[in-house]
């Protein structure tokens, strides 16, 4: 009888977990024997949920991803708090500190990705490892993080974000959410201002303020001051000190490299391999999620293509046979719900009305309703738009430009699609192949074929799914088709 693969993964992220699921089968068949080692104490959670955490939103086990009870049925090995150090791949065991080695025929990395710490005097920055902060200062990665930021809150301090990007004005959105004071502090002319143009950025920052987030923006940071208490004030050479009770850092993320590297897996922005996500000449190593540098595509940080990467190594590490590889690429539409603030944008939207005969540049602005919209096209189709305080318009983009289907020649019947008064326009009916969850990736037939075997609430499709399980952004229109369930049925 043949010996069951021995698979270790290494980390225990959602990535991880998601593939975890995915090798349920073969373990409980017989075919392998499964052991995932994380350096973390908890079992796999919902990252992009732990400002919701740290604000008191959400309980920990509401982001909890696995059944630990059913895994450890099936026989699935979980190694909390254990740090692996090192791999022997010539001896093919996985060194782990306090620990006795773990064999392996099959070996995954799925260590994710760290926060990019800057480099600020005061700060120790390394870029291969953990670094230690000083108290008061934290990223948001971690449950660690969020009892740190909880803490902070419920003394009232003043907390201060470093970084403009989407992770932190949602971190500042939460905190302000929550009654706190926090200050969004960045480089830039406004926030998102890599997909924001100047009066976008305006208006976003001014929603901002609104909704109880301080901002200051152009900063040019150069360090941080400490007193006996910890983090005092972040030291900029354009603003003098600005003061606060805790930093949080929100600066970006880094690929966790350092293991793949230091046993002589090619690395660059992530742990290189094939289409196939293997990382090694053997076939016996394997990278995905964050870590991992795709077929030369480099991470990008979000859940639906890892959990597509998961989905398929399983199947690929499950089967005898060979299985074509999958397209792992995400759209790149970013959108931004909090407070009150909807933000949608996707492609490049720097073009001017006459830099380019071949591109139109469309612009709406009502900055006392909150709305703006910018919407760039090549030949009627969506090269990239913005989308500020229109929901429905954003939607109706959003489909467009992943579709690469043409806008209507009279763009301003867009902006009745948010007309209260308007109900009998025809938009765009998303298709069973559209995406619906950003976070997970399923579509609408899969959310439709959920509800039409039974599901009745949003809790069950994800289940089903995983629709619904990331940030609770498409929850609304989850809601929405389970209404709609008798016709879906």
């Amino acid at each position: 009888m043949k010996r069951p693969e021995q698979i270790v993964i290494i980390g225990f992220g959602p990535v991880a977990a998601s593939l975890v699921e995915g090798l349920l089968p073969a373990v409980t068949a017989g075919q392998c024997e499964l052991t995932v080692i994380s350096a973390e104490e908890h079992l796999a959670y919902n990252r992009v949920l732990l400002a919701e955490l740290a604000i008191g939103a959400a309980q920990l086990d509401h982001l909890n991803m696995v059944d630990a009870p059913r895994l450890e049925a099936a026989g699935v090995k979980i190694l909390l708090g254990a740090q692996a150090t090192g791999v022997d791949r010539a001896r093919r065991r996985v060194i782990i500190g306090n620990h006795e080695p773990v064999a392996y025929d099959r070996l995954v990395f799925a260590t994710g990705a760290r926060a990019m710490i800057p480099s600020l005097n005061g700060l120790n920055f390394d870029p291969h490892a953990d670094t230690a902060l000083p108290d008061s200062v934290f990223a948001l990665r971690t449950v660690d993080d969020a009892n740190k930021l909880q803490h902070h809150l419920t003394a009232g301090d003043r907390i201060l974000i470093l970084g403009g990007g989407i992770l932190g004005i949602e971190a500042a959105l939460a905190i302000a959410a929550s009654g706190g004071s926090p200050v969004l502090v960045h480089h830039g002319a406004a926030p998102l201002g890599r997909v924001v143009d100047s009066d976008g950025g305006a208006l976003l920052t001014r929603c901002l303020k609104e909704a109880g987030v301080e901002v200051i923006s152009q900063v040019k940071a150069t360090g941080i001051t400490k007193d006996e208490n910890g983090f005092a004030a972040l030291t900029t050479s354009t603003h003098g000190q600005i003061p606060g009770g805790a930093l949080l850092i929100s600066t970006g993320v880094r690929a966790r490299t350092e293991l793949a590297e230091g046993c002589g897996l090619a690395v660059g922005r992530g742990i290189k391999t094939n289409q196939f996500l293997c990382a090694d000449t053997e076939a016996r190593i394997y990278a995905l999620g964050d870590c991992a540098e795709v077929d030369g595509q480099a991470p990008v940080g979000l859940l639906a293509p890892g959990w597509a990467q998961a989905s398929w190594l399983a199947a690929h590490l499950s089967s005898p046979t060979d299985i074509p590889a999958a397209d792992f690429s995400a759209s790149d539409v970013l959108m931004l719900k909090g407070q009150g603030i909807e933000v949608a944008a996707a492609g490049d939207v720097s073009a001017g009305f006459w830099d380019n005969p071949e591109l139109q540049a469309t612009v709406f602005a009502d900055p006392s309703a909150g709305r703006y919209l910018k919407v760039v096209t090549r030949d009627s189709v969506v090269t990239g738009f913005l989308s500020i305080g229109l929901p429905q318009t954003s939607a109706e983009l959003t489909l467009a430009y992943e579709r690469g289907t043409p806008l209507p020649e009279d763009r301003s019947t867009l902006l009745r699609l948010d007309d209260p008064a308007v109900s009998d326009l025809g938009t765009a009916i998303p298709s069973d192949e559209d995406q619906l969850c950003r976070c997970s990736g399923a579509t609408y037939g899969q959310v439709a074929h959920a509800v039409g075997e039974g599901c009745t609430t949003v809790a069950q499709v994800g289940e089903s799914c995983r629709a619904g399980t990331g940030c609770g952004g498409c929850k609304s229109k989850i809601e929405e088709m389970l209404k709609k369930a008798p016709a879906l049925a």
